[in-house]
Parts: C-alpha cells; structure tokens; sequence
C-alpha cells in the first residue's frame, strides 16, 4: 500500500470517529426537549436533515445537484430506502420494548455485515476482524444485559422490529461498497431522510413543538443526523464493509457518556465496563489492520 493510501485509511478512520460520536449525542439532546413525541422528533429530525444535506448538495454541486440525485439509480434509492429503515425502526423499537434490547440487538450489525459482504461481494474476513466483532459483541452484552428483557410479547416485538436495523445497516454498507467510487451515494442520504419524514409525517401530527423543541431538533436533524451519514459515505471507500460497522458501535458505547455528563444519568459500572471492551476491540482492530498493512509495505 502506497503512503497515500495510508494517509487516506488514517483520514477514513478519524471521519469514523467523528460520525458515531456526532450519532450518539441523540440521548442527551432528547433529554432537553419539553413537548415534542418520539414521532414527531422522527420526522424533524429527517426532515432537518432532509434539508442540510440538500444544501450540502447544492452549495458543493450547484445546478449539478439534481442531476446527482438522479445518476445515483438503483444504488441510490436502495441505499435511501436503508437509510430510512434505520431512522424509523430504530424509534419504533424504541417506543416497543427496552432502550437495552434494542442497543443489544443492534450490535449486531457487525456480524451481519461481516456474511453479507462476504456473500456478496466476496470480500474476506481477516480472523482478526471476526475476534474483534465477537469481542465488541461480549461488551455489547456486558454494557446492557442486566437490562435485558425479552419474556413479555412487546418486548419480542420489539427486539424483531430492532432487527431491522442491523438488517438494514448491513445491505446499505454492502450497497455503498458494491457501488464503488463510480456512485456518489450522498443523495442517498437525502432520499432516506425524505422516505423517511414522508413515512412518518401521518403519525406525528399534530404538531407540538415549540421553538425550543424545533432548535434542538435542527441540530438533531443537521448535525446528529445529515453531516455524519455523509461522513461515513466519505470514508467508505477506504474501509471494508465490517470496519465501518464496527467502528459505527462508538455510537452506542458514548451515547450513555453523553447523557450522563448532559442529563445527569449516571451509567451503571457494567456500562462502562463493557464500553470499555468495546473500545478496546476497535482499537485493537485497527491497530492490528494498520500492522499488516505497515508489514505488507515493507515486504513490497
């Protein structure tokens, strides 16, 4: 690998930090919010971001904008479409069972995207990233498994509804690696933020949010939301499928840090217990990715 190369895995990687770590200030911007819904803050939030991405596009693209939008085709809408999955199941397993069952399940995502890729674009797992996806799972499980419910039937349904964003995740992460360099999938981004408001504009009216609500929703909408799924699709070509979705669960390991130093909820030990193998198993990931690779360069 060429040292451009590693400065462009080095420069994917920080974007990877920065995505999940805007993705999971969520919990305590929530927590500020005084009247609006679970439904209504669903819809704001894609639709805020519905608008910071479309004008992303036309201040960086112009009148070619919309001509983005639409040479991005089939990959586009798929990837929209998964995008907009994953805004809505998230909430509504959200609304069904535990914040617990649904962080456990979808820490799954690694995994699933792991077999998929190697299905379907025949890319090969380095038994290093198996080790690590199996460790991050162990502290996944460590960090929310004293809350673990699943014997009422909501809380089934909910874990099955929780299952579609992992599920979702990985056809999208394996989407954007199928398309290559040759799609820009960032409309993808705006598709799926417009899908999903559309889908649940019908169940959040009537509206309640005052100006306050609508402030910190824009900032869900824009900065939570929009900018770092942009990140990540700016990162993508230069990590695998599996990288990216383990280096995704940063997300749920600082989203309980957030809301303890903003909201004053103080995570159990367990919770940071098992964060912190969770962040040990990207570390060691990368660190060990960054060795073969600093290995191959010398034998070259």
């Amino acid at each position: 690998m060429s040292a451009r190369d590693q400065r462009a895995h080095r420069r994917a990687i920080a974007l990877m930090i920065v995505a999940p770590t805007l993705w999971s200030i969520a919990g305590v911007v929530t927590r500020q919010l005084d009247f609006a819904g679970r439904w209504e803050v669903t819809f704001w939030r894609s639709f805020f971001a519905a608008a910071f991405v479309l004008a992303a596009l036309l201040v960086t693209r112009g009148r070619g904008a919309w001509a983005a939008v639409r040479t991005s085709g089939g990959y586009g809408v798929l990837s929209g479409a998964m995008w907009a999955i994953m805004f809505v199941a998230f909430m509504l397993a959200l609304m069904t069972t535990t914040t617990a069952n649904t962080l456990i399940v979808n820490s799954i995502t690694p995994l699933a995207t792991a077999l998929l890729a190697r299905a379907v674009l025949r890319e090969p797992i380095a038994p290093r990233t198996w080790a690590a996806i199996a460790l991050a799972i162990t502290g996944m499980l460590w960090m929310f498994g004293s809350g673990f419910a699943g014997d009422e039937p909501r809380h089934l349904a909910g874990m099955l509804i929780a299952l579609a964003v992992p599920l979702a995740a990985a056809v999208n992460l394996v989407t954007i690696k199928r398309a290559g360099g040759s799609v820009d999938l960032v409309p993808a981004v705006l598709l799926g933020a417009i899908f999903s408001a559309a889908v649940t504009l019908p169940f959040a009216l009537p509206f309640h949010a005052d100006a306050h609500d609508l402030a910190l929703l824009a900032v869900l909408g824009c900065l939570q939301l929009g900018f770092p799924c942009m990140l990540m699709l700016r990162a993508s070509p230069h990590l695998s499928a599996p990288e990216i979705a383990l280096l995704a669960l940063l997300e749920v390991v600082l989203g309980p840090l957030w809301v303890w130093l903003g909201a004053g909820e103080a995570p159990a030990l367990a919770t940071l217990a098992g964060g912190a193998v969770v962040i040990a198993a990207l570390l060691l990931n990368e660190l060990a990715t960054l060795g073969v690779r600093a290995h191959a360069r010398r034998s070259a």
